[in-house]
């Protein structure tokens, strides 16, 4: 029987080297990929029969095998697809041998990296080749369906391969009239493959939705384990909707999550047109343990055509939507990209926009349909979901759709930025807010007191992502976004437009005018602090406390620079603007001691207790413990507290 012999060039076994071991970075990839092969084989066969019913013989389901020989120290995947004859073999097995490759290798020689290498490696089907990862001699024997003669194709992966017609005995192989064995003669450090339960461990994590059974052993075994798939057959995402439990669902979440609890959401969908791919996401109830951690990863599990390529595809998934969980399937994507390029494949991109824009409106229909649930999404979530503010510029508008807040408008309750916008007062041309840590310290802020005694709603930001989104989304609905501790505030000038230009029947409020201590009490105190603040003004932010802090308009947010300084070691050369309320009891006794020669108190030690009362409002610590000390107690022991 005469035996065909064809080398490869120098540059070819360089090439398998790479592919053998640079390509992938995990062995057991090697069985996915010959899986996945058979999976092939056994579809073009269920399409070829469409047109000729002949070329099946009927008799068998179409399935895969797999089984070790421990004694000849061996790994078979078996199919029944639809075969190969000699130039099939020549054609796909001897892929990277064909002439196209010197234009490869011209290719990877101009490259400038390892990383571009992967790259334009897994342009080419090549994936077969991963078998000399854990083999140092690979055969095939196939027979295409309809013909009667089988082939014998071997090699050891460095001088070339072999061809010819296989005997009957090798071609006991296969599987009924027609299909490919593949016999990986393993290395010796390899011999985990050679143990059934590593067989099937692999094949339950990385080809556990390929549509045709896998079964572990020969079918002549006459072993009942070997009548039992061992993968699902149809993955569940491929099904309808309307076959699918909702026990089904969370079973699989379960699996795909390594979780205890139930979805909080199911989203489900297959998209058709320029891109194909389906979609199962989950938004779990719990918190994975890991939504905070550095590396900002997801876990949504990456398939092509039901085979498991990665659950760690750079850019697949946003880094703000890293708590969903579940599949995505794509039909466009090559099966032997390797992970280092997926990445960088455009496909990659659009699919992870497509998936935010369904996510974001699905979250939008669900804060209509069910609040409840959304609010328990946004407990859970929505620190995370709004870093896509700060860096997905394209994804803003319906960010900023289902991005909630808690107000003064009424305690405890979360609301939309539409719903702020419908309370606005009709002249009002900002939306207020303010920042902080804690929300209990916010509703007390001595900062929003004069905006909710004239009925302004503000809005309470307590997560750290907030300081920096706002840094590039500037307004909502062309309403800009207005710190009330940032900045000059004038209600009363509010309040005087809303009088004109609203109520023609209310007379204009006319300008409040203070009694000239006041505003020598406002020098005084200026002229003591100096350096320590950067103004002293008379506030028409405060209501019921005498003094508070605020940042100049062209400075940094008071809690911005609290975290940056506490961060990034910031040092900031801006001075915070001390407001004085002119109406406080507080205040208009001092204006009046001001201008009395007076031994019941300093007036320095009066500016300074002030400063540092309006410090420990802001939560901030005193810089001089000792001093604050002596001067309320001076301050109690004449009574002017009282």
């Amino acid at each position: 029987m005469s035996e065909q012999t064809m080398d490869f060039s120098a540059d070819v076994s360089r090439l398998l080297d790479i592919v053998a071991h640079a390509l992938y970075t995990n062995n057991d990839v090697f069985l996915r990929e010959l899986i996945s092969n058979a999976s092939d084989a056994c579809d073009k066969l269920r399409y070829e029969s469409l047109a000729n019913k002949e070329i099946t013989s009927g008799k068998q389901e179409l399935q895969i095998r797999v089984y070790k020989d421990t004694d000849a120290r061996t790994v078979n995947v078996v199919d029944n697809g639809i075969g190969m004859d000699k130039e099939d073999l020549i054609e796909h097995l001897g892929t990277i041998a064909k002439s196209g490759t010197a234009n490869m290798m011209n290719a990877l020689k101009e490259a400038n990296d390892e990383s571009a290498k992967l790259n334009l490696i897994g342009q080419f089907g090549v994936g077969f080749y991963a078998s000399f990862m854990v083999a140092h001699k690979v055969e095939v024997v196939s027979r295409k369906a309809g013909e009667k003669t089988a082939w014998l194709w071997s090699s050891d992966g460095r001088t070339g391969y072999t061809i010819r017609e296989a005997t009957k005995a090798e071609a006991k192989h296969l599987i009924g009239d027609q299909g490919t064995a593949v016999m990986l003669h393993m290395n010796d450090e390899q011999s985990a493959y050679l143990i059934d339960e590593k067989l099937t461990q692999v094949i339950e994590t990385y080809s556990d939705h390929i549509s045709f059974p896998i079964y572990i052993g020969r079918e002549d075994a006459k072993d009942e384990s070997t009548t039992t798939p061992v993968n699902q057959v149809q993955a569940l995402w491929m099904r309808q909707k309307t076959d699918i439990s909702e026990e089904e669902y969370a079973n699989f979440f379960r699996h795909v999550s390594f979780g205890f609890d139930d979805p909080l959401c199911t989203s489900h969908w297959r998209a058709e047109g320029k891109i194909e791919y389906t979609a199962l996401l989950f938004i779990p109830t719990m918190r994975p343990m890991d939504l905070y951690d550095a590396s900002r990863n997801h876990a949504v599990k990456l398939y092509v055509k039901r085979v498991f390529i990665t659950d760690d595809c750079k850019g697949l998934i946003f880094p703000w939507l890293r708590f969903l969980r579940g599949v995505i399937d794509s039909e466009d994507l090559p099966l032997n990209i390797s992970r280092e390029s997926l990445q960088h494949n455009p496909l990659i991109a659009r699919i992870s926009n497509n998936v935010a824009r369904r996510v974001l409106n699905d979250l939008d229909k669900l804060s209509r349909s069910d609040p409840a649930k959304f609010d328990a999404f946004w407990g859970q979530f929505g620190p995370v979901l709004k870093e896509g503010l700060y860096d997905a510029f394209e994804h803003r508008e319906p960010l900023l759709k289902v991005t909630r807040f808690y107000s003064s408008h009424e305690d405890g309750v979360l609301t939309s930025l539409e719903d702020y916008a419908s309370r606005m007062k009709e002249k009002q041309d900002r939306i207020y807010y303010i920042s902080g840590e804690n929300i209990d310290t916010l509703k007390n802020s001595p900062q929003i007191e004069g905006l909710k005694a004239r009925g302004y709603e503000v809005l309470f930001f307590t997560d750290t992502i907030d300081d920096f989104w706002l840094q590039t989304v500037l307004d909502f609905q062309g309403k800009p976004f207005q710190s009330v501790t940032k900045g000059d505030i004038n209600l009363d000038e509010d309040e005087d437009s809303q009088a004109k230009d609203g109520d023609k029947e209310k007379p204009k409020k006319k300008d409040k005018k203070y009694d000239e201590s006041l505003h020598a009490l406002r020098d005084v105190i200026a002229d003591i602090l100096g350096d320590e603040v950067g103004d002293v003004k008379l506030s028409t932010r405060l209501v019921g406390s005498p003094v508070c802090l605020v940042a100049g308009k062209d400075d940094v947010d008071l809690k911005m620079e609290r975290y940056l300084r506490l961060n990034q070691q910031y040092e900031s050369k801006a001075k915070r603007v001390l407001e004085i309320n002119p109406d406080h009891g507080l205040i208009k006794r001092l204006a009046a001691l001001s201008n009395e020669q007076t031994k019941h108190i300093s007036m320095d030690d009066a500016a300074y207790l002030l400063l540092d009362q309006a410090r420990i409002i802001q939560g901030e610590p005193v810089p001089d413990p000792s001093s604050f000390a002596r001067r309320m107690s001076l301050m109690m022991e004449h009574g002017l507290a009282a």
